[in-house]
């Protein structure tokens, strides 16, 4: 191919498309957020009531994925024979000497017997649930990005999960029960997810951290609220059809007032439906977007404002030309960077001990001989304060510092409870809900910091492997807490610990920049290398 001259590289630069914000044919093109910031409101009226309408979606995730702690109980026993009176545990009592005080119905484990050599059915269909969720993560979250959009998938959700846990409250055994957990959980997977996208994309890039934050207060809020449910009715099978209407009452009182997100609607194609959102949207919040202005992709916003750079600067456009074709990152290209491969396995190890602790203390509380409903509640008030100040210090502090002593404090109450026999039940409790609290506050702040540890152009793929190392430490949990009574502490405090230790290979990121591309990432951190060993 002959070389192309310095007129024939200005040629290539005469722009093919107008200008993003180009009013000389009398329209004015604006990405959304450009849209929001400009004419719509980043956050009025219409995104607060939209965002506290889908998030209220994650209370019901809170209740198809909480549910187990009191369906799956082992319920009180007491002697209706002679000879049982000095036991304390069920196992090797000749039948006919004992019997539930709350009868076969009251749970899972009373019904089908899941007790002494069965105790490991218990664990193991909730952690089958949880196995569902991790695909279902995965299978929502592509027909939410294509064909059914965010409010297609999340009234899809609600429908399967209202559906499945009226139909898991007729399982006839222990089989049945397992397979509809399953499929329950290839639904709530996706709830959390699709939720939280559809709450915070109409929301304008200053406001939408905060909001994003803000929608783990909703889960919190869902488990407080079982609790109330699992007291009311006592029932696991009448706990299972109170825990599932609400999702079926959503989509028939809350999916009619929602709108589906604008974005998608862009990159679908459809124009016109997404102007009308932002229409109205403007409206609500007393505002109005002129005749004439128009949505336009922010990729298209990128290459019309290249073609009015300097002619001189021609080497710089290519350059960047090149870095915006890589928009589509993959998780090979994280694991190709030495930088981010490292990051990325410490932030799948970290995560994953993070759910371990997380979702096992959650679900130990049945092993505490304490009031279970008092206790579950306490945990989920005990998450609320955690966000704030996790949230109030995350800038004060630093990530890495806050994620090593938010760890480490869930790991030293969970090393106090180790050293707690059953008489201690009141201590432990309290263990538990200080455990949780810094773990919950840990799991608010590993969201921020994944986000910041790479580029945009891998930072979904990333935050997607570090999701399912999550899910991978929840499936682990309920295996943890049928084993014998101080074993679970034990895993959950080396898990806090290691996770901590772990804490401090990884880099601080307040401050920093927020990196788009693979070759700013390691420029930058080659620069932070050369710095710190120049001190």
């Amino acid at each position: 191919m002959p070389s192309q001259t310095p007129q024939d590289l200005r040629d290539l630069q005469q722009p093919l498309i107008h200008h993003a914000n180009d009013k000389s044919n009398g329209s004015e093109k604006l990405t959304i957020d450009e849209m929001l910031q400009k004419y719509c409101g980043e956050f009025g009226r219409w995104q607060l009531r939209h965002f506290v309408l889908t998030s209220l979606a994650w209370a019901l995730e809170a209740f198809h994925t909480m549910v187990m702690i009191f369906a799956d109980r082992e319920p009180r026993w007491w002697c209706t024979g002679p000879g049982c009176q000095a036991q304390t545990q069920v196992c090797g009592l000749p039948p006919g000497s004992w019997d539930w005080v709350d009868g076969f119905g009251s749970s899972t484990v009373a019904e089908w017997g899941l007790v002494c050599g069965d105790k490991y059915k218990v664990g193991l269909v909730q952690s089958i649930f949880f196995f569902g969720c991790m695909i279902g993560a995965g299978i929502f979250g592509h027909l939410s990005d294509s064909s059914l959009g965010r409010k297609g998938s999340l009234s899809i959700i609600c429908l399967l999960n209202g559906i499945l846990g009226c139909l898991t409250a007729l399982s006839p055994n222990y089989g049945v029960y397992t397979i509809l957990r399953f499929l329950s959980g290839l639904g709530t997977g996706g709830v959390g997810m699709c939720a939280f996208v559809l709450a915070t994309e109409p929301i304008g890039a200053t406001k939408r951290g905060v909001a994003g934050m803000s929608t783990f207060y909703f889960f919190s809020t869902g488990i407080a609220l079982l609790s109330g449910i699992a007291y009311t009715f006592p029932s696991w099978r009448s706990l299972y059809v109170a825990s599932s209407i609400p999702s079926l009452l959503f989509i028939t009182i809350v999916i009619p007032f929602l709108s589906e997100s604008p974005r998608w609607y862009l990159v679908r194609g459809k124009t016109k439906e997404a102007m009308e959102v932002m229409r109205q949207m403007a409206l609500t919040n007393g505002r109005t977007i002129p005749l004439g202005v128009e949505l336009t992709l922010d990729d298209n916003a990128y290459a019309n404002k290249t073609n009015h750079i300097e002619t001189h600067k021609i080497d710089d456009i290519l350059l960047q030309g090149k870095e915006a074709i890589a928009i589509n990152g993959s998780l090979i290209d994280v694991l190709k960077s030495p930088v981010t491969r490292v990051r990325l396995y410490l932030a799948f190890m970290i995560n994953f001990c993070c759910a371990v602790v997380y979702y096992g203390l959650s679900l130990n509380v049945v092993n505490l001989d304490t009031n279970l409903y008092l206790n579950v509640l306490l945990n989920a008030v005990a998450e609320m304060p955690a966000f704030t100040l996790t949230a109030m210090m995350l800038d004060k502090f630093g990530r890495k510092p806050l994620t090593i002593g938010t760890m480490w404090f869930s790991g030293v109450f969970c090393l106090l409870g180790i050293m707690m026999n059953k008489s201690y039940g009141m201590l432990r409790m309290i263990c538990g809900i200080l455990g949780i609290f810094a773990m919950a506050g840990t799991y608010n702040l590993l969201f921020i910091y994944t986000v910041e540890l790479f580029p945009t152009v891998v930072r979904n793929a990333a935050l997607g492997c570090v999701t399912q190392a999550s899910q991978m430490g929840a499936i682990l949990a309920p295996l943890v807490v049928v084993m014998p009574t101080t074993f679970p502490f034990i895993v959950f405090s080396v898990c806090a610990f290691v996770g901590g230790l772990l804490g401090f290979l990884l880099p601080e990121t307040l401050n920093q920049p927020l990196y788009d591309t693979m070759a700013a990432l390691e420029e930058g951190q080659a620069i932070s290398t050369h710095i710190f060993n120049s001190s």
